[in-house]
């Protein structure tokens, strides 16, 4: 008899979770996790992130998001009327899966629920427009799936760092909730 598939959770991270003991295999995020996640949620406030964990309570990925704006001038396609002033939305800075359960579990689309149900909650209490995300080139792919579209971006370069796409998905292409 095959054992039932693990019980994962979200919910913020704390200042008692074990970050050093996590591992996406992709050192910056690491870097991030284990160094300025915590320093960015409970000192500087610039941003909360939330881990998915095991029923043991280990870290088993995290996404890190924070409020933002958007310029309707760098939306490539507009679907509605938005106003012509920047608008909120809710960005996802950081997404990273536990490297032993890179596709498979489903670690990293249930932070991404958890990602949209934000923005959800955000555009009824404060408003937002949607998610932004500035993709990593590997990850575009992924998003354009989710229908993420590329935003007009003003040039710059980060030396020998690949340059992230930004890419937009409106509140009302989120996904429907699970129920």
């Amino acid at each position: 008899m095959a054992s039932p598939p693990p019980r994962y959770a979200v919910r913020k991270l704390r200042p008692s979770d074990d970050r050093k003991a996590f591992t996406s295999g992709n050192v910056e995020l690491d870097r991030f996790f284990w160094l300025y996640a915590g320093q960015n949620q409970f000192r500087h406030h610039l941003g909360t992130t939330y881990v998915a964990v095991d029923e043991a309570e280990r870290v088993i990925g995290f996404v890190t998001v924070t409020a933002s704006e958007i310029a309707p001038e760098s939306l490539a396609t507009r679907t509605k009327k938005l106003p012509r002033y920047p608008m909120p939305v809710l960005r996802l800075a950081r997404l990273a899966v536990d490297a032993r359960l890179k596709g498979a579990g489903g670690v990293g689309r249930m932070l991404l629920r958890a990602v949209f149900d934000l923005a959800r909650t955000m555009a009824d209490d404060f408003g937002c427009v949607g998610v932004v995300v500035d993709a990593k080139p590997e990850s575009v792919a992924f998003y354009e799936k989710l229908g993420f579209e590329a935003l007009a971006t003003v040039g710059g370069e980060l030396g020998d760092r690949p340059v992230p796409r930004p890419m937009f998905l409106e509140l009302g292409a989120l996904p429907k909730r699970d129920r």
